[in-house]
């Protein structure tokens, strides 16, 4: 039996707590040599003070992590990191600042993603409830790229968020697309959700690069490392 212990790299997470779905995608997206090592900071629900308050141990956490010696932490909560333009860099700063080890965030990962694809107009699909939505839209704008549709489940938990078939988040992304034909990219939204095992099929049939959470953390914490390697099936983005 071999074991991976990340001797090429290890990468550092901080996920909500309530997240049964960013490790395993994660961990199907990096090469041989590569592992996640993971670190929860409190999470379950979606309401502003809840997102707010997973920051409150960020330091103490990014500490934590750094005893296991990671190359990079990754912050790793969409609705977190794009509550408004400016609190990806604050989060960036602060786990620097605790930990001594470079850092970013799942909004680091979305700009630099659609910046590799050229992408300023996109769909957005998620399963948030309507302000978290809202608030990405916000902040994709505040950033320069418009969303040109989309839609949202209603959603609350991260709980009930990974119990969301992927059919029905598929069938959400073809839907967003049939009603926005200029835009230029599917962003499938979230680290909770079941959508990694979409992608390459979701982009064969819409013509359009696919991006998702986990994909972009994974992809931008590996090009953060200087690794280019890309495991096959997870769509145009891993391939950059």
């Amino acid at each position: 039996m071999t074991i991976d212990y990340g001797d090429r790299a290890r990468i550092g997470l901080l996920i909500p707590s309530g997240n049964s779905v960013a490790e395993p995608e994660i961990h199907a997206m990096l090469p041989a040599g590569v592992v996640a090592l993971v670190t929860r900071l409190a999470l379950t629900g979606s309401s502003e003070a809840e997102l707010a308050a997973m920051l409150d141990a960020l330091e103490p956490a990014s500490r934590l992590l750094a005893d296991a010696r990671p190359d990079l932490i990754g912050f790793h909560c969409t609705a977190v990191s794009t509550f408004a333009p400016e609190r990806a860099g604050s989060i960036r700063a602060r786990i620097e600042a605790a930990s001594g080890l470079p850092a970013c965030s799942t909004a680091d990962g979305i700009l630099a993603a659609l910046g590799t694809l050229g992408v300023r107009r996109l769909v957005l699909v998620t399963p948030y409830v309507e302000p978290v939505h809202a608030r990405e839209i916000a902040w994709l704008a505040a950033h320069g790229v418009a969303v040109a549709g989309g839609s949202c489940l209603g959603v609350n938990t991260n709980a009930a968020m990974a119990r969301v078939p992927p059919a029905r988040i598929a069938d959400q992304a073809r839907a967003a697309a049939r009603a926005a034909p200029g835009a230029e990219a599917c962003f499938i939204s979230c680290t909770a959700i079941r959508s990694a095992g979409l992608i390459a099929g979701l982009e064969a049939e819409l013509g359009l690069p696919v991006i998702t959470s986990n994909q972009v953390m994974a992809w931008h914490a590996l090009r953060r490392l200087g690794i280019p390697d890309a495991v096959a099936g997870y769509g145009r983005l891993m391939a950059s």
